[in-house]
């Protein structure tokens, strides 16, 4: 590219991102509004060779089991929140769990992300004990929770229990734009410190957020990248925000695969180490969302475990695909399509490299 037609913050923000360096806020707000399509092509093949320097062409799956809809929150954006009267609820039992378990260690996957809302019903005890059964059974799997916020005490004993990795999407590091999303008794103070205290614990930890959730900016975004630096996370989940039927942010307009890509090779260079899925939310926003995702920096792929019959019902947002390659059923077709990119699917348990 002609340097006389970029903008001087945009080449600085790349020069910067080149050489592993941070860019300051300016920049990288530049380089998030940036819609030239040169300059989206350079992220994208700077950032799929930094991976490939630490990863190879390896793509990690990971076995979703979505444990229960429950949700003790009432987030304005979510679509299993508290107040959701049209959800129908349902909660897996232990051996529902381990069932989905067995079938996905038969079809190869090595970790298992146990992820559900905050039910107070799966308490210290039930989900350290459900720890401790897929950790006697399947010792040489990673174990990853996502299962909200928690003490410092419940996070050390499902640690203890077995437990390798943590998800915890923080969503944004602006607590004012935080108090937008959130209602009061949700606080974002709280929120970063159960991500220090994960990390402390010695869990894999990761954090994330939504892009273009409402009254968020490309400075918020900014922000975001910063922060991501600061924290050093292992694991990074973007996805669009997508608005889910009854929340108070029905109507509100969804987020941008296209951005989410740019922001997947930004986080990409930012973090060459990390572990950074192409989530489902971009393959519902984009048809060809996981593997565009992949292409610009993402290494990891999370199909669903969980029974079919209850795949609908854990619906976060509206036109959630819960079929096809979505599903771990397909793995088969899934090792294709990432062939088809240059891809291979592994069975490795696919540890973070960013200690």
């Amino acid at each position: 590219m002609n340097n006389t037609s970029m903008n001087k913050d945009i080449e600085n923000a790349l020069d910067l991102l080149r050489s592993g360096l941070l860019p300051d806020r300016q920049a990288l707000t530049a380089l998030i509004e940036n819609d030239d399509p040169q300059t989206a092509d350079i992220l994208v093949k700077e950032a799929d060779a930094c991976k490939k320097k630490y990863y190879g062409n390896k793509v990690y799956i990971r076995g979703l089991i979505e444990f229960t809809n429950y949700c003790r929150n009432d987030c304005y954006y979510c679509g299993i929140r508290r107040s959701q009267s049209s959800v129908s609820r349902y909660r897996l039992t232990a051996d529902d769990i381990l069932s989905c378990c067995e079938a996905g260690y038969d079809l190869g996957f090595r970790t298992f992300v146990l992820q559900g809302g905050e039910d107070p019903w799966w308490n210290d005890d039930r989900l350290a004990a459900l720890v401790e059964a897929i950790r006697k059974k399947y010792p040489d799997c990673a174990i990853t929770l996502s299962a909200g916020e928690k003490s410092r005490g419940s996070y050390q004993r499902l640690f203890d229990a077995g437990a390798d990795r943590y998800l915890l999407r923080h969503e944004t590091a602006n607590p004012c734009h935080y108090e937008k999303l959130h209602p009061a008794d949700l606080s974002w103070q709280n929120r970063m410190e159960c991500l220090r205290d994960l990390k402390a614990i010695g869990y894999q930890t990761g954090c994330g957020f939504m892009v273009g959730s409402p009254f968020q900016t490309a400075d918020d975004l900014a922000r975001e990248l910063l922060f991501l630096k600061e924290f050093q996370p292992h694991m990074v989940g973007i996805g669009p925000f997508l608005p889910a039927a009854g929340t108070p942010f029905e109507r509100e307009k969804a987020g941008s695969a296209k951005l989410t890509i740019r922001l997947l090779s930004i986080i990409r260079l930012l973090l060459p180490k990390v572990l950074l899925p192409a989530t489902t939310a971009l393959g519902t926003a984009d048809e060809d969302g996981r593997e565009r995702g992949i292409l610009a920096g993402a290494n990891v792929i999370m199909p669903n475990l969980s029974p079919a019959e209850v795949r609908k019902k854990y619906l976060l947002y509206d036109n959630k695909i819960a079929t096809g390659d979505e599903a771990a059923e397909s793995v088969a077709h899934l090792r294709q399509s990432m062939a088809d990119i240059g891809y291979q699917v592994v069975t490795d348990r696919g540890d973070s490299l960013n200690t």
